[in-house]
């Protein structure tokens, strides 16, 4: 590996509107002729609604019997397939288990799957990208052609076939999903390598002395992981989407774990006479994916200096 320094450039430059490259430094206090002190924040409604729910989602996830305090497990013969009321707020599954209960106590399901697969995802694609932008020609090139390689698949597919190979769990399902959405990452931080090993104060450094491992860790690796977690949060949305889709074939947690893609597996089978049994659980994983998804594209324009 070599850490090449050349270009005219004398700083990471990009257009604000793309996604994963550092955006042109803007003056503090000026852009496009307004002033920051004083200007009034405007208030986004469906952003303030994204986190109102995503932080019930965060509350079920570590507190849930602060939501509910019946079991999720426990199964009622007598209440099979009770619609909506006041006693089970999302009615009852095929065994009498009371559906909002399993709804809450599988966020921590679903969320945890998909926190497990992002970071490793992210750490995994941040290493390789990293290493492909400072390597030799020859590297960089075969580690960017195995990213292609991999992005060609849809993501479900690949995370589908190494389940299939690996066998079906929760360990399984994390290494999955973080293969399968690890050349994301891992071209965003070539692409941010690139930009960065081509700066002045790179070169400076080098015409200092500093050591190669001095420079890629304080210069090279502050400013390549700076989009990284922006993207992250987009990126969880999916690996909970995903994750849940796996569920649904089989390939997750099994039951009766209450996570809420094997929830829809199990209640699809009802669907015609206990709707609320797979409507419901596909409702919170639209919720949270939409919520993470408004979330991840506000920061992100925050970051591309594009909102105030």
């Amino acid at each position: 590996m070599s850490l090449l320094v050349d270009g005219t450039s004398a700083a990471p430059t990009g257009a604000p509107g793309q996604p994963g490259v550092l955006a042109a430094p803007v003056v503090a206090g000026t852009r496009r002729g307004r002033t920051t002190s004083g200007r009034r924040t405007r208030i986004r409604p469906g952003l303030v609604a994204a986190g109102g729910f995503l932080a019930v989602v965060l509350l079920a996830v570590l507190w849930p019997a602060a939501l509910t305090d019946v079991d999720p497990l426990a199964a009622d013969p007598f209440a099979v397939l009770r619609p909506p009321d006041g006693a089970h707020w999302f009615g009852t599954d095929h065994l009498g288990r009371d559906v909002f209960a399993r709804v809450v106590y599988g966020a921590r399901h679903s969320l945890a799957i998909g926190l497990a697969a992002t970071g490793l995802a992210v750490t995994a694609g941040v290493l390789l990208g990293l290493l492909a932008g400072l390597a030799h020609r020859i590297a960089d090139e075969a580690l960017s052609r195995t990213f292609d390689a991999l992005s060609a698949f849809p993501m479900l597919l690949l995370a589908l076939l190494f389940v299939a190979v690996a066998g079906p769990g929760t360990a399984s399902l994390i290494v999955a999903i973080g293969i399968a959405t690890l050349p994301h990452y891992a071209r965003v931080a070539r692409a941010q390598t690139l930009l960065v090993r081509r700066a002045g104060y790179v070169r400076q450094a080098v015409a200092f002395g500093s050591s190669r491992f001095r420079l890629v860790l304080r210069h090279v690796l502050p400013n390549v992981v700076g989009p990284v977690p922006v993207l992250a949060v987009i990126g969880l949305g999916e690996a909970i989407l995903v994750a849940s889709g796996l569920s649904f074939l089989g390939m997750g947690p099994q039951p009766p774990s209450p996570e809420w893609g094997a929830m829809l597996s199990e209640a699809r089978n009802y669907l015609r006479v206990a709707w609320w049994g797979a409507i419901l659980p596909g409702v919170a994983v639209t919720l949270t994916v939409v919520s993470l998804t408004v979330l991840g594209r506000h920061l992100q324009r925050r970051f591309d200096g594009r909102d105030g």
